[in-house]
């Protein structure tokens, strides 16, 4: 059979086009190295932020809502739950990147959001200690998505509609011919008119020249009990401290998840440790006694995600400058899970020629 759109990369960004671009009447092609949703990428772990707010820059919020707007349709159409509203918290100096960010891009967007004083917080939540000048911003819009779900949906729907998946069969290789490209996989070889390259940690040997740097960081993410009930208390929060920005989500089950964002050392998806050691172990128990001791109980499991950065820390979402049929969606930079949802409706569009819904000149490669 032969295919109209080639997808390299069925993760966060991957899934979500194959289901935006199913049904649009196109021969399309899903691959994946492995089987999604999996433990080896970036869209693991049971479940990641979401929220309007975008303390990175206010250019994100427009994304944010229509991502919003296609979970909701993707609950709709796959009957599960995904999106869990819960409120976030985040807690900082008033001047904080973190603090200042949110509060500029939700009153910039007219964003519902309750500003804290730092004795409003220890009323509140007494389980977030050592406030000194720390305030407060929090978004009851927000809350918490499931990413396996998420992906595992989107996959379902996708191939129910139409794209043809294939797993266990990752992109070898690929080139130009004419106005099409070329792709060789472990398996076998297509000829294409356009192909998405959305494969996460694997898009620096990919890019072929694209002009564009990227970087593979290791984080790990960590699942403690809750030591005092306290906890209970505690929405998801993301607070900034002086050793970083560490963030937990509410449990599921009795677990507890923390994470320092932005803390790991760099790496590649072959040369990755995925052994979490005893001391990675022993340095997220020691922010939590020192800011959140309530949430700091045993400590049950831990697991390696990848995050790709680009240098400036933004999004890329582009056509590659030297071969305009190869689409090019990479760089999360470890904030994009929630706007995936967004981001497969815009590549959806680009790889058919439409002008996406958003000014996507922030994403170019050449900025």
């Amino acid at each position: 059979m032969s295919f109209d759109i080639i997808i390299a990369g069925l993760g966060a960004v991957g899934s979500a086009a194959a289901y935006q671009l199913a049904g649009r009447g196109l021969r399309v092609l899903g691959l994946d190295r492995y089987h999604p949703p999996h433990i080896l990428g970036s869209s693991h772990g049971g479940s990641r932020v979401i929220r309007e707010t975008a303390f990175e820059h206010p250019r994100y919020v427009p994304l944010a809502r229509l991502a919003y707007e296609n979970w909701r349709r993707l609950e709709r159409d796959s009957s599960e739950a995904l999106l869990h509203v819960t409120g976030v918290l985040f807690v900082g100096s008033r001047e904080s990147p973190l603090v200042a960010g949110t509060v500029a891009s939700a009153r910039e967007h007219g964003i519902p959001h309750d500003l804290l004083e730092t004795g409003d917080i220890a009323h509140r939540y007494p389980a977030l200690q050592r406030l000194d000048d720390a305030v407060g911003v929090f978004e009851p819009g927000g809350g918490w998505l499931d990413p396996e779900r998420c992906v595992a949906a989107s996959l379902r729907l996708a191939a129910e509609r139409g794209v043809s998946l294939r797993f266990e069969e990752p992109l070898e290789r690929w080139e130009s011919d004419g106005d099409g490209v070329v792709v060789t996989t472990a398996r076998d070889r297509y000829r294409v008119r356009r192909l998405l390259l959305a494969a996460g940690p694997w898009m620096p040997e990919l890019l072929g020249g694209a002009g564009v740097s990227l970087s593979v960081e290791r984080q790990v993410q960590h699942w403690f009990t809750a030591a005092t009930a306290d906890a209970a208390r505690l929405p998801i929060f993301i607070r900034q401290v002086p050793e970083g920005v560490f963030y937990a989500l509410p449990p599921v089950g009795d677990e507890i998840k923390v994470a320092v964002h932005h803390s790991g050392a760099a790496t590649t998806p072959a040369t990755v440790d995925r052994t979490v050691s005893a001391g990675e172990i022993e340095r997220a128990r020691a922010l939590l006694e020192r800011y959140a001791p309530a949430l700091g109980g045993e400590h049950r499991r831990a697991a390696v995600c990848l995050y790709t950065n680009s240098l400036d820390g933004h999004f890329v979402i582009d056509r590659h400058p030297a071969h305009p049929a190869v689409v090019v969606a990479s760089a999360c930079s470890g904030f994009g899970f929630k706007f995936a949802s967004a981001v497969g409706e815009f590549l959806a569009d680009l790889l058919q020629e439409r002008p996406p819904g958003i000014d996507l000149t922030p994403f170019r490669i050449g900025r």
